[in-house]
């Protein structure tokens, strides 16, 4: 069974990552660097300041601890317990991975880190603003910045899907956390100023 998902992963990358341009690679790269989304987090950090004044601190706190948990976990928890070769450094496949720049990253690909970290802030947010359209937003920006890892050659399939599952998990749970202790906060205000 494990064979078989990993030559259907295989297969699965091979067809994704063969799908390809010069115009799709600098847009990939583009996609997939963290730095090209600063303006769309100072938008979301901004609007949650002026909508929920001093509780913002609280939220921006757990969605920082989203990002860290996803990053630290999918690194710690997954690459370096499952070792599996990015398709990139995979030597059977190094002659047919369309690589944009040579710009491979780690040895170890499984979980994908931005398919965590996109998809945990997605899960957190969409809880957090309970907006249909934001939310369907939210996840394509998520599932694109993920796919953008098998365009560029440094992830499979199944990679950027745990990744996707892991980051949606501790989104969630963070999510819960922030509101027992957004909760146990305003609590505390409450009965200080009585």
């Amino acid at each position: 069974m494990l064979e078989f998902l990993n030559n259907l992963d295989t297969q699965l990358f091979i067809f994704l990552n063969g799908i390809n341009s010069p115009f799709w690679d600098v847009v990939m790269r583009w996609i997939s660097g963290s730095k090209s989304w600063i303006p769309m987090y100072l938008v979301i950090v901004a609007y949650i300041v002026y909508k929920f004044r001093w509780k913002a601190i609280i939220t921006l706190v757990f969605i920082a601890l989203v990002v860290t948990l996803a990053d630290q976990i999918s690194v710690k928890a997954f690459k370096e317990v499952f070792e599996r070769l990015r398709p990139c450094h995979n030597p059977e496949l190094q002659d047919i991975v369309h690589l944009v720049k040579n710009k491979c990253g780690g040895k170890y690909g499984f979980v994908s880190s931005h398919a965590a970290n996109t998809f945990g802030v997605a899960f957190f947010l969409s809880l957090f603003f309970k907006n249909r359209n934001f939310s369907i937003f939210i996840f394509i920006w998520a599932s694109v910045v993920s796919y953008s890892r098998i365009y560029l050659g440094v992830h499979y399939p199944f990679d950027v899907l745990g990744g996707a599952i892991l980051g949606s998990v501790i989104g969630y749970f963070v999510y819960l956390l922030h509101n027992f202790t957004l909760q146990k906060v305003s609590k505390h205000f409450k009965s200080v100023k009585l």
